[in-house]
């Protein structure tokens, strides 16, 4: 069957649908353009304490970022993007556990809608088709401005079209929705969305009530690297190399290296060849 690439509705139709569909959400709002989804949620974080969640979209970013401040700028119609606020009382030393918590959730939320095994994630919150990228996730925190608490903002970046012009470009592979699509009855962008979100907000809650322990075996179901040789690379070098070895109850990978298990923090994560 031919695969089509979705298309998105108008700012002011989404936002509609949307809303709709997160009752439990106090402020949902969908723009043509913005600077960056996340930004914008943080800053108002920091300004106002109105009940949250609060999801924010747009059509447009022309200061979008990505992981270790990596700026990016989409086309308009070509990828999904949108943000969510959540409020969360954790120790500061379990924050970085969201971040691969994110990615996590967006994957379970992104398998059930596709149905299919073949969207997976890479460590931290990369979402994947098969060993391309679909989707990043990009999770931030700011104190909260009476101090009560922490906000959490959690980013998507969905590829909807241009998979193979993206993968010249980039000299890497990238996947995109319609590819996953082909294989799956069509979904709106609301579908999307939606499922994201209220996969984010459970996570989040669950964080809080269980940790990151709690995580570990369904992140195992969809985890790209278990039992690959990676090297892990900070600033263009290797730090280490070994066999990937799935998520600690801290969200931290866990890489077996000659020297021993090897917690990693933070990173790039390359697989290796295989010789």
């Amino acid at each position: 069957m031919p695969v089509h690439a979705l298309d998105l509705p108008a700012p002011d139709a989404l936002q509609h649908a949307l809303g709709a569909r997160l009752p439990g959400f106090t402020h949902v709002q969908w723009v043509a353009s913005t600077g960056s989804t996340n930004a914008d949620l943080l800053a108002r974080a920091r300004q106002h304490r109105d009940a949250k969640p609060w999801l924010l979209g747009a059509h447009l970013q022309e200061a979008g970022r990505g992981r270790a401040g990596r700026a990016w700028k989409n086309r308009s119609g070509a990828t999904l993007m949108f943000s969510c606020a959540f409020d969360v009382r954790l120790p500061p030393a379990q924050l970085p556990a969201i971040s691969p918590l994110a990615g996590l959730a967006a994957c379970e939320a992104l398998r059930r809608l596709s149905g299919h095994p073949g969207v997976c994630v890479k460590w931290p919150n990369d979402v994947q088709w098969h060993d391309a990228k679909l989707a990043g996730v990009l999770a931030e925190t700011t104190r909260n401005p009476d101090g009560d608490g922490h906000t959490v903002v959690i980013g998507m970046g969905l590829n909807l079209r241009d998979a193979e012009t993206l993968s010249a470009n980039l000299d890497r592979a990238i996947a995109d929705w319609s590819q996953v699509e082909g294989h799956t009855r069509a979904h709106e962008a609301a579908d999307i969305v939606q499922a994201a979100a209220l996969a984010w907000q459970q996570a989040v809650a669950d964080l809080e009530q269980h940790g990151f322990a709690a995580f570990v075996d369904r992140y195992a179901q969809g985890d790209a690297l278990a039992g690959r040789m990676v090297n892990v690379i900070d600033r263009g070098e290797v730090l280490y190399s070994g066999q990937a070895a799935g998520v600690d109850a801290y969200g931290r990978l866990q890489v077996q290296c000659a020297s021993g298990l090897v917690a990693v923090t933070a990173g790039e994560i390359s697989v290796r060849p295989q010789p």
